[in-house]
């Protein structure tokens, strides 16, 4: 055997076992999927038995949230083991997941408040390294750096009101924290709940909290799948389990008050990139946005059923984007323009699709902030209509066909997933406890419509200022852009 057919097999031998590895990690991941799946058909008061008393707590909740982040976890590695084949970092991409998702999969068990936090913390600490994976390029570097503040930032907060609340009572498991809420001073709710929803939107990229995540492009479009699909959704997941607490300590307001603004700025910002994967990442931060808006209108429920389809949603455009990328000429945005006719179809179809959210959930019509989260659902079967109107590609015919079914198609699964989970939470206080309806929030919700009008209407591009301001905000990290060029090969 001459020496060149020795090397060759050597190195066919080593291509061989790096591809093996994710082949096995990607086989495990789903394993696992296929393992929460039997949980969810198996006796949950018998599988939380057999563990250790005030270190976990096993819940219908939980092992939802499990069966969702194992799904999305083994999809994205199987995707890798092809994407990544011949990345040299490829195997530890395939353990960083592997370690992501346990994490996720602790937290939403942790009973015991020290082990949620540590959950946190290195669910944090993973993602940072896989935005940072490729350490020999230098924006990698400067972004896992960058975005790891954010999280240990985001981390000290939760740790600090969560301690405060069982360090002042005593209790140190979740479950005792939630029943000695009504022996807590108010002023220590209102410092811890603050605390938790620092914790919360700083991971899900609230404003001005953003940035983290519109500097992680750097990331592998794996990893900005599990990121996008997985990660930021983590604040639902944790406002969810300090339901209680929050309406304890009436910081409702906030949540919807934070969440609102994050959605509307980052519909306008989206409108203003170029690059295919920063719409992606404004986008998140919208929906993110909706996410908090959900829970604080007291829809935790709500909350969670949309952080589950986002999370299908936002996977498949991740790892849909290469096909996204085509060469074209700039063109000038297309003019926002509608006939009384269509404008009539399309309220319509807003109203109805309200109404049947209404009827298929159960939901009264009633005067509290059940109404905000009725208008979401009108507006967003609404503006599903209006794509299917103005297109070109579809007659009359087309149309008249498409629209209902469409949007009853949307409703149907929205509502479908909206009373799953609303039964997979039963067990847990005050996850769907609309709140009475307030003067914030009636102009709160003013000012939401108007600025879905002008956003649509293309009015900011109008208003230099404001196209500047909005553009300034939707820039990344300065040093995770193009910092190293000069001196990277």
């Amino acid at each position: 055997m001459d020496v060149s057919t020795s090397i060759s097999m050597q190195a066919e031998t080593k291509t061989a076992s790096y591809t093996r590895v994710p082949k096995v990690i990607s086989t495990f991941l789903w394993l696992l999927f296929l393992g929460t799946v039997a949980g969810l058909l198996a006796d949950i008061n018998a599988i939380s038995s057999a563990v250790g008393e005030g270190i976990f707590r096993f819940t219908g909740f939980s092992l939802l949230i499990w069966m969702v982040v194992t799904f999305f976890s083994a999809l994205v590695s199987s995707f890798a083991v092809h994407y990544l084949h011949g990345f040299k970092h490829h195997t530890r991409f395939m353990v960083l997941c592997v370690g992501f998702t346990l994490s996720v999969m602790l937290l939403v068990v942790s009973e015991h408040v020290l082990l949620l936090i540590f959950s946190w913390l290195i669910m944090g600490i993973f993602m940072s390294r896989l935005i940072g994976i490729n350490s020999s390029w230098g924006e990698a570097r400067e972004a896992s750096t960058f975005t790891q503040r954010y999280f240990f930032t985001g981390s000290f907060f939760l740790a600090l009101g969560v301690l405060l609340l069982s360090f002042y009572s005593g209790a140190f498991t979740l479950t005792g924290l939630i029943a000695n809420l009504p022996e807590i001073p108010y002023p220590i709710l209102l410092i811890a709940g603050l605390c938790i929803i620092m914790g919360a939107i700083v991971q899900s990229a609230m404003y001005p909290f953003h940035r983290w995540l519109l500097s992680a492009m750097t990331a592998p479009t794996p990893a900005s799948a599990l990121m996008h699909a997985g990660f930021v959704n983590g604040a639902g997941i944790l406002l969810a389990l300090f339901a209680s607490l929050l309406f304890s300590a009436n910081v409702m307001t906030v949540l919807f008050i934070i969440g609102g603004l994050t959605a509307i700025i980052a519909q306008f910002t989206k409108l203003l990139q170029v690059n295919v994967k920063q719409k992606l990442a404004c986008s998140t931060i919208a929906q993110m946005g909706f996410m908090i808006m959900q829970c604080g209108l007291g829809f935790f429920n709500a909350a969670v059923a949309h952080l589950i389809l986002h999370g299908f949603y936002k996977a498949y455009l991740f790892l849909a984007s290469g096909e996204q990328i085509v060469h074209s000429n700039p063109q000038q945005p297309p003019k926002i323009e509608i006939r009384i006719v269509q404008a009539v179809i399309v309220g319509v179809a807003g109203l109805a699709g309200a109404f049947l959210f209404n009827l298929w959930t159960g939901k009264a019509v009633a005067l509290d902030s059940g109404i905000f989260l009725t208008l979401i659902v009108a507006i967003t079967v609404g503006q599903a209509t209006y794509n299917v109107v103005k297109a070109g590609a579809l007659t009359i015919l087309q149309k008249t066909f498409v629209a209902p079914l469409l949007f009853l198609v949307g409703i149907g699964i929205y509502a479908l997933m909206y009373n799953g989970v609303t039964l997979m939470m039963a067990d847990m206080p005050m996850i769907a406890n609309p709140i009475p309806l307030t003067a914030v929030q009636v102009i709160f919700g003013v000012i939401f419509l108007l600025g879905f009008f002008i956003m649509k209407l293309g009015t900011y591009r109008k208003i230099p200022w404001l196209y500047v301001k909005l553009l300034n905000l939707s820039q990344p990290g300065a040093n995770t852009v193009l910092r190293y060029k000069s001196t990277n090969s």
